[in-house]
């Protein structure tokens, strides 16, 4: 009873927290106001209680329900102006697509030899053509070097004028263009490692601005600048512009892959995120797999380049077409912008606001005068669970990306060895239907075993494979070499594109699946911020492939061996996440708290479950007021009062 009482007393337990995660001294933000009820007669504390009025109270909690209250009375994806919306974000993903893969054609290292004094391009006994590294999927996941003939020496660097053979479907393209092969094959390297560098500080910086000013704001001006850098890139008139303007190229791509998956996760409710995430990655490889094609059109690299970034010009009338997002107006508290938009949205519809059940409308009038609270990544830092979730996903996230180039080394070489025929085109295509089954497995996958359950499962699917692939073929081999073991080096190196290819699936989805998986924890306030930490991880992971490839490949070995050892630790860290499966968004970083960790198999009937919900948990504030109001109790006075 003295618990209930001091509750009582001091306003009801302890103070909510803000959405910046920090906890007030008070209601109404100023000094916490002394316990029990003010006098009646004392002036000074009519005084006193005016920071604890009604105003500086919290927002209406109907207008941060978006899911539950905003969403359904705007028809979710019903209405005609959603479904739009969301076809606008599809749309842009197949442009994408060719730009994320245009390395494999531009930066193609072809066949080449020194060209006789005669110019006709025959070449001697002794002089024969270099064969250069072929790429299935370009700077992302090349293949080992081919052994060079023996005539492929200084010697031959030394010559002035090159013949090329590119297999890449052009006529020419950088490589050819600016002679860089032999002593400046390691600046192919760096226009490679340029792009992806790019993609990572954009991802990083451009997120944290959509938080601050928007998504609409940086899809826009990314579109823009990368109309400037991307046809400039065409107009190069040496290598170092080239990987310069690459670098700024990426950087607004990425602007324009972050603010669309946010865009799409934001309009979609739970129901439907992933599938309309899914179907915007199916267009995206639908690029990778045209990309040959307008290749071969183009013939070459200049038109191919202006051919990839003319359509981002359609782009523009995005500013006309496409409003911002109403989740982060409503989350931020900008809630005239909000009103406005709204009505719009009801007006595009043919809706009429008497359908408003829950009194949207008339709440956000009550809170219109309300500012703005915007808030910026760093404040993650201050929480207790929201933090771990998104490093989880970073760390998953360049794992699986990271570990990917190891599988496609290993498969491509293996290959080699096999005597297969070495085409660039079955590479290329051998890698994009990997990543297209990939994404197949993980649609009934993850609708039935959940966000963690399917990660969980790709991860183990990833570690298996990388370990047998480091441990038991090691085995093969030592028993090959006996003589009456019966196993020759053919079986080993089948059995080492089998793992190739199931980790190459396996660490793809885990790629996939952690990017998700981090833009339905975080809150809408910071999912900028943290859509960006978990792309640039992935960013970091692709980036393993162009630094092992200048440095010929050295450290191949261990740089296996660590991922491998990582998938261990994610399989470990995964079972720490929250399932987000057909759970509202959060929409600020309290919210983001909620999101707690539960069993990974419901608790069976009649079984006490271990971990309580937030609903279940109790409040134990009032302890330390017991604490010292039973200070005062005689110690001779005994809990019932008697004596």
């Amino acid at each position: 009873m003295a618990i209930e009482r001091r509750r009582e007393a001091g306003g009801g337990g302890r103070p909510l927290p803000e959405e910046n995660g920090s906890v007030p001294g008070a209601v109404g933000g100023g000094a916490a106001a002394p316990p029990g009820p003010p006098p009646a007669n004392a002036a000074g504390a009519e005084i006193q209680a005016l920071p604890v009025s009604p105003p500086a109270a919290a927002c209406s909690p109907l207008l941060l329900d978006y899911d539950g209250s905003v969403l359904p009375f705007l028809g979710g994806l019903g209405g005609r102006y959603q479904r739009t919306l969301v076809l606008l974000t599809w749309v842009p993903a197949l442009v994408i697509g060719f730009s994320k893969f245009s390395d494999s054609f531009l930066l193609d290292q072809p066949d080449f030899w020194c060209r006789e004094a005669d110019g006709q391009g025959n070449w001697s006994g002794t002089l024969a053509p270099i064969h250069a590294n072929h790429s299935g999927n370009g700077s992302i996941f090349p293949p080992p070097g081919l052994p060079t003939p023996a005539g492929g020496n200084a010697s031959e660097c030394g010559c002035r004028e090159w013949h090329y053979r590119i297999r890449a479907g052009l006529v020419q393209n950088v490589v050819s263009k600016w002679d860089l092969v032999c002593d400046s094959a390691w600046k192919v390297h760096i226009a490679k490692f340029s792009l992806l560098v790019g993609l990572i500080f954009g991802h990083l910086i451009t997120g944290c601005i959509a938080d601050w000013v928007g998504r609409r704001p940086v899809l826009l001006f990314s579109v823009i600048f990368i109309l400037i850098f991307g046809l400039t890139v065409a107009l190069s008139v040496n290598v170092t512009m080239f990987s310069t303007l690459r670098f700024f190229e990426g950087f607004c791509l990425a602007g324009i892959v972050l603010s669309l998956y946010a865009l799409r996760i934001e309009l979609c409710p739970p129901g439907h995120r992933f599938m309309i995430t899914m179907v915007a990655s199916f267009i995206e490889m639908a690029g990778q797999f045209l990309m040959p094609g307008l290749a071969a059109l183009c013939r070459d690299w200049q038109v191919l380049q202006a051919v990839i970034i003319c359509p981002f010009l359609l782009m523009l009338f995005y500013w006309v077409i496409f409003p911002e997002s109403l989740r982060w107006l409503m989350a931020t508290q900008q809630f005239e912008a909000s009103k406005e938009l709204i009505l719009q949205l009801t007006h595009k519809n043919r809706m009429s606001t008497e359908s408003d059940i829950k009194g949207v409308v008339p709440e956000l009038e009550k809170e219109i005068t309300r500012r703005p609270k915007k808030v910026c990544i760093v404040k993650v830092v201050g929480t207790r669970n929201l933090w771990k979730n998104i490093v989880v996903l970073c760390v998953n996230s360049l794992t699986g990306y990271g570990i990917h180039h190891c599988f496609a080394k290993s498969m491509m070489g293996h290959e080699a060895k096999m005597a297969i025929t070495h085409n660039f085109y079955a590479d290329y295509y051998t890698m994009a239907g990997i990543a297209l089954a990939s994404c197949l497995a993980m649609c009934p996958v993850v609708g039935f075993l959940g966000r963690r359950g399917g990660l969980l499962l790709f991860m183990i699917l990833t570690a298996l494979a990388s370990l047998l692939q480091l441990g038991l073929l090691n085995l093969i081999g030592k028993y090959s070499q006996l003589p009456d073991s019966g196993m020759s080096d053919s079986v080993k190196d089948k059995f080492s594109v089998a793992f190739s290819i199931v980790g190459m699936f396996s660490s793809h989805a885990v790629g996939s699946l952690s990017v998700f998986f981090c833009a339905e924890i975080t809150p809408t306030v910071i999912r900028g911020g943290g859509l960006g930490l978990v792309l640039a991880s992935a960013g970091f992971g692709r980036l393993t492939a162009p630094i092992m490839e200048l440095h010929n490949q050295k450290g191949y070995f261990l740089h296996h061996v660590i991922f491998a050892c990582c998938t261990l630790i994610c399989i470990i860290c995964i079972l720490l996440l929250p399932e987000s499966k057909n759970q509202h968004l959060p929409e600020n970083i309290p919210d983001g708290e909620h999101y707690t960790r539960q069993p990974l198999l419901p608790h069976k009937k009649g079984e006490q479950p271990l971990l309580l919900t937030n609903s279940e948990l109790k409040d134990y504030s009032g302890l330390h007021d017991s604490a010292a109001v039973s200070d005062g109790i005689s110690e001779n006075t005994t809990a019932n009062g008697m004596k």
